[in-house]
């Protein structure tokens, strides 16, 4: 077996989530505190609002070495922000664009609703980006 096989093998995606702080945050730590098992490879970062992420931040997060990235929030209508989830999933639509673009699979990249009650769906989003990002394998830069 070769050195790129054997390191392959043992390899595990780096899922970077950012996290509205009302409602997937909390759902995150319910399914922590609930004992939902899912995917240890999520590294989240806690945002005051998905409205605040730039899309930057994605490519960012892929730019240093996340195979994957999820952004989850309130879901629509229930921002405690009024509007700063609609202004993500506008900001998505571009993002998956300028994603496309780029050549990165759209399948290493996910946005997902999740109140804090939904630690189930929050878990249940990190489980399927995670087999997708995995079956991509590891991700490799292609802009310098």
């Amino acid at each position: 077996m070769t050195t790129a096989a054997v390191e392959l093998k043992d390899w595990e995606p780096v899922i970077v989530a950012f996290c509205c702080n009302w409602c997937s945050y909390a759902g995150a730590d319910l399914a922590g505190t609930s004992r939902i098992q899912y995917p240890p490879n999520v590294r989240i970062i806690r945002v005051n609002c998905t409205g605040r992420v730039d899309p930057d931040f994605v490519l960012d997060a892929l730019d240093q070495g996340a195979d994957g990235v999820l952004v989850s929030g309130c879901h629509p209508g229930d921002c405690h922000y009024t509007s700063g989830n609609l202004k993500m999933r506008a900001r998505w639509a571009l993002l998956e664009t300028a994603i496309e673009g780029a050549g990165i699979s759209p399948d290493r990249v996910r946005l997902q609703w999740a109140s804090a009650s939904e630690g189930q769906r929050f878990a249940d989003g990190v489980k399927e980006l995670t087999e997708k990002v995995r079956k991509a394998g590891p991700f490799r830069r292609k802009w310098t």
